[in-house]
């Protein structure tokens, strides 16, 4: 798109886009009476294809959107998300960052945007960051658990779905839009995103702009821990004092896109561009430059007659590329290529029993190229067959289905690697599942399944120094497909504004595919080899999630989890498993009043893999005051504390946990508006 080319990194140009990003905080002010509002309820649409209440499913899913997600929207994916029940984040640095989920990451977290894998290189190395950027998101939807059945063998720790409304998919006639600003924080952020959709009832447009610039992160003091310093004798001040080194971004995109609403459905295309340039944090020299570019198709059709009552396509083409900048020179570039999509046919009911078919498709070509390329080119073809049923028996359901995959992962010969190798899977996975409810305020819910994943391209074939981690890592061309078997439990309560849910699980690897340190070094490049092997372990933990209404004013939040992994072969822990946190929280309304307190304390991780440093724990209380506009539409101003503490958070799932700490003490102020 011409318009983000034009918005050259460390130009003037940037200043246009401010000015347009705050017009559209005042225009709704002003705005004509004619002016039409779709209402985006935040109906999950993740878990469960039958569009069922979040209640009403035997999957946990946390849903946020709307004010909330505007109000905790992070630099990136995984810290957007750092906190819910289950999910942590891999923090490397403030610029790259994807979900953690029940101690679960890489190629187990499957993230998609609107239904659609996100073809980036973020699973590769915990230095890419994800090819999405928070300001446009407007729903992120997150399946704790094995999701394999309906995404794919790649999400045996659970789904993050993120929803961008690009393609419209409801008669519109009139506009509706969104705006909002932000500035200050820890790295002295400057946002902004303005989102707007235009229709006449039948066709609708949808425009989308947002750019993000950061500077280094202050922190509360040294980057490099007292630990680390200890053991290998590492400078406290080599990553920085007070200051994070080479931690600054720039970001911007955009997109358009259309669609023809109907009564029965809607049929669309998008069309986004984005670019993303930040520092590594690990090398104080290197940054990577990113462009990614995404077309979408989706479409529906409801109320069919016959076998068949619903028909939905969503596909995407993504065109990724990043390149490392050592010292301004190109090292090493990233390319990934490819299109997915899925088919989905929702049958006419068999007696009471509801559900859906699919197919699902994916195709990909990935390439690293130049000196430090540590994988080689790679073609990974895999396709699907799923289906998904419900049985309701009065108020309870019973929940069954099965998903027969095939997957190639097919690598070439080059300069780096001199022999090509070929590697085909079936990955299947199965579920079973249920909810019973004991009364108006009281159910249960279970699921047991049974989940297989094809090993990742990097898995069977990485041969090389891979400087994010400090690694020499080494694949295993003889990997077969990762295999579990899962239960999931939920007990919850619900009653005059009061909620609680309180869950357990365990996962049990027959073998578990990881990334361990053989102890041994690689004479070449002097780094610690690490091979990537398959072990049989367990996962299992608790989550904790409440909601009190004191009054009209006050409500009471509460939230923890817990997640313990080993290596049941020899009983070892298992790396950057997070520990025990509990946090709760006191939200205030008054008018158009809104003020919130929050305190999230982690524990210290003393259960910790051979080579891998302790952590000590940390409380992070933030705090959140914000005031609605006495205008006609909706326009907040709000201010945001966090740390205030100013505690050393050190979380514990990260690679670079003992270099580069979260942010100091610090205040954000920004605005939002909704027409």
């Amino acid at each position: 798109m011409n318009m983000i080319k034009s918005m050259a990194p460390h130009s003037w140009r940037q200043k246009p886009l401010w000015l347009a990003m705050m017009a559209a905080l005042t225009a709704p002010v002003f705005a004509a009476d004619n002016t039409s509002n779709i209402d985006l309820d935040q109906v999950p649409v993740t878990g469960n294809p039958l569009g069922v209440a979040s209640d009403d499913m035997v999957v946990p899913v946390s849903v946020i959107g709307g004010r909330e997600l505007s109000l905790r929207r992070q630099g990136t994916l995984g810290e957007t998300l750092n906190g819910i029940p289950g999910v942590t984040s891999t923090q490397f640095g403030p610029n790259a960052s994807r979900p953690i989920i029940r101690g679960m990451d890489g190629e187990r977290v499957r993230i998609m945007q609107n239904g659609v894998g996100v073809l980036d290189a973020s699973s590769l190395s915990f230095d890419h960051a994800v090819g999405i950027d928070p300001l446009i998101i407007e729903q992120i939807d997150v399946v704790r658990g094995p999701a394999a059945l309906l995404y794919g063998g790649s999400a045996m720790g659970g789904v993050v779905n993120a929803i961008d409304h690009r393609i419209p998919k409801e008669s519109l006639d009139g506009y509706t839009g969104r705006a909002e600003a932000r500035f200050g924080g820890p790295d002295n952020t400057r946002n902004g995103a303005a989102v707007m959709d235009v229709g006449n009832g039948t066709f609708a447009l949808h425009a989308d702009v947002y750019s993000r610039e950061t500077s280094n992160l202050e922190i509360p003091g040294y980057a490099v821990s007292k630990r680390k310093s200890r053991a290998d004798g590492t400078p406290r001040d080599s990553k920085g004092n007070g200051k994070l080194n080479n931690s600054d971004a720039l970001a911007n995109g955009g997109a358009l896109g259309a669609a023809w609403t109907f009564d029965t459905g809607y049929l669309g295309v998008s069309y986004a561009d984005s670019n993303n340039n930040y520092g590594t944090v690990a090398e104080d020299s290197v940054r990577i430059d990113m462009q990614n570019k995404r077309l979408e198709l989706a479409g529906e059709v409801r109320d069919l007659k016959g076998p068949l009552q619903k028909l939905k396509l969503r596909m995407a083409h993504t065109d990724y590329q990043h390149v490392e900048l050592e010292d301004g020179v190109v090292g090493t570039t990233f390319k990934n290529r490819g299109m997915e999509g899925s088919l989905e046919a929702t049958h006419a009911p068999l007696g009471k029993v509801n559900g859906v078919l699919g197919y699902q498709f994916q195709n990909t070509r990935f390439q690293a190229l130049g000196e430090e390329a540590f994988v080689p080119s790679v073609v990974t073809q895999s396709q699907a067959l799923y289906v998904y049923e419900e049985l309701p028996i009065d108020k309870h359901k019973i929940t069954f289905g099965g998903r027969l995959g095939e997957t190639t992962v097919n690598s070439s010969a080059d300069a780096n690697f001199t022999q090509a190798f070929n590697n085909r899977f079936n990955p299947n996975s199965f579920a079973l599942g249920g909810l019973y409810t004991i009364d108006d305020v009281w159910s249960v819910t279970a699921n047991l399944s049974h989940n297989e994943r094809a090993p990742s391209y990097f898995e069977l074939y990485a041969n090389g120094e891979h400087v994010a981690t400090g690694q020499f890592e080494v694949g295993n061309t003889n990997l077969k497909k990762e295999e579990s078997n899962g239960i999931d439990a939920q007990l919850k309560w619900k009653a005059n504004g009061h909620s609680i849910t309180l869950g357990a699980y365990a996962t049990r690897f027959q073998n578990f595919i990881g990334l361990f340190d053989t102890g041994t070094t690689d004479p070449g490049s002097g780094l610690p080899v690490a091979n990537f092997q398959a072990v049989p372990a367990l996962f299992k933990g608790l989550e904790l999630e409440g909601k009190f209404a004191l009054n009209d004013e006050w409500a009471l939040k509460l939230r923890g989890d817990y997640v313990h992994a080993k290596d049941t072969r020899n009983n070892d822990y298992l790396p950057r498993i997070s520990p025990l946190r509990l946090g709760g929280g006191l939200d205030y309304h008054l008018g158009g009043w809104n003020a919130r307190v929050d305190v999230l304390h982690a524990f210290k991780q003393n259960d910790v893999a051979e080579n891998e440093l302790k952590t000590n724990g940390y409380t992070n209380l933030s705090a959140l005051v914000a005031y609605k506009l006495p205008v006609k539409y909706h326009v907040e101003l709000f201010a945001k504390a966090n740390n205030l503490l100013n505690d050393e958070i050190r979380e514990h799932a990260s690679f670079l946990k003992d270099i580069s700490p979260a942010g100091a003490r610090s205040i954000l102020v920004g605005a939002r508006a909704d027409f």
